[in-house]
């Protein structure tokens, strides 16, 4: 296993500054904040934001995730360790956000830590450690709108309930007459597993696990950006009865991903031999990307 002592930087970058947003503007923990306070989308906290998710909204079509999917699920890139899988993330050079000096493994200890804490399996506990390894997707050349952010479906109308639905005008699948109407390309009841979503790390990531982990950790690893569906409860017409059982899952892991961040960093030496063995039950020592 490589040296997870690599993994340092405390650099924040526009991926990471939109999911701060999303946590802080979009998104709000139940009970902190009125409702009225957050979804301010004519003045976002950072000006990034909004141009994130134009630059979402407007290119990830249909034929862009049939291409990436095609690009990349072969996962024939590299053979990589998980936690040299973190170390190469956080070789990425980021745009800042001085506000938030968090680097990627402080956030995925905390959030495992929660879990931990609260006495759920440990197969959930390993679920928080590795769900955002997907972003070394950015190391491949892909930009951040294709990486991060808030997911949804692709093939059929866009829910008003995204965020900043308003930049779909500017998608070439909105004024499609098929792609832009509510069943799409699909049927009613067809299943998330048959409906592709929008291009980012959850999905990637997703097929990585997929041979090593329980279904109601995989769920929360390809949907847990899916704010449309777990918090905003659009698109249950393409969900089936397996979708709606493991619905439950994926919101019991949200809060743990976006709020347990705090000050005082994790103490890696004394969680480090926990973390090992935890990984070693679960998954190789090395895994395709």
């Amino acid at each position: 296993m490589a040296d997870q002592d690599a993994v340092t930087g405390n650099d924040m970058g526009v991926g990471e500054a939109v999911e701060q947003f999303v946590v802080q503007q979009v998104y709000p923990q139940p009970g902190v904040k009125a409702q009225s306070d957050y979804r301010n989308y004519d003045n976002p906290a950072r000006d990034s934001v909004r141009d994130f998710y134009r630059q979402n909204h407007r290119h990830q079509t249909l034929d862009f995730v049939r291409a990436r999917r095609a690009e990349f699920l072969g996962l024939q890139r590299r053979r990589m360790s998980p936690f040299e899988a973190l170390a190469f993330l956080n070789t990425l050079v980021d745009d800042s956000d001085p506000d938030i000096e968090l680097d990627q493994l402080q956030h995925l200890l905390q959030c495992a830590e929660a879990i931990r804490a609260d006495g759920h399996e440990d197969w959930f506990v390993l679920t928080g450690l590795v769900h955002d390894l997907g972003k070394v997707l950015c190391l491949w050349g892909q930009p951040q709108w294709a990486v991060v952010g808030d997911t949804f479906p692709v093939g059929c109308r866009f829910s008003e309930r995204i965020v900043y639905s308003e930049f779909f005008a500017e998608n070439p699948d909105a004024g499609d007459s098929v792609l832009s109407s509510e069943p799409g390309i699909y049927q009613r009841g067809c299943g998330l597993r048959n409906v592709l979503m929008s291009w980012g790390h959850d999905e990637y990531l997703y097929h990585i696990l997929r041979p090593y982990l329980p279904e109601p950790a995989l769920y929360m690893i390809r949907y847990h950006s899916f704010y449309a569906w777990h918090r905003e409860e659009q698109y249950d017409w393409l969900c089936d009865d397996h979708d709606r059982a493991m619905l439950p899952w994926v919101r019991k892991f949200n809060p743990y991903d976006l709020y347990s961040k705090c000050p005082t960093p994790p103490d890696w030496q004394q969680l480090r031999p926990y973390y090992e063995d935890l990984i070693a039950k679960y998954l190789p020592a090395e895994l395709d990307f």
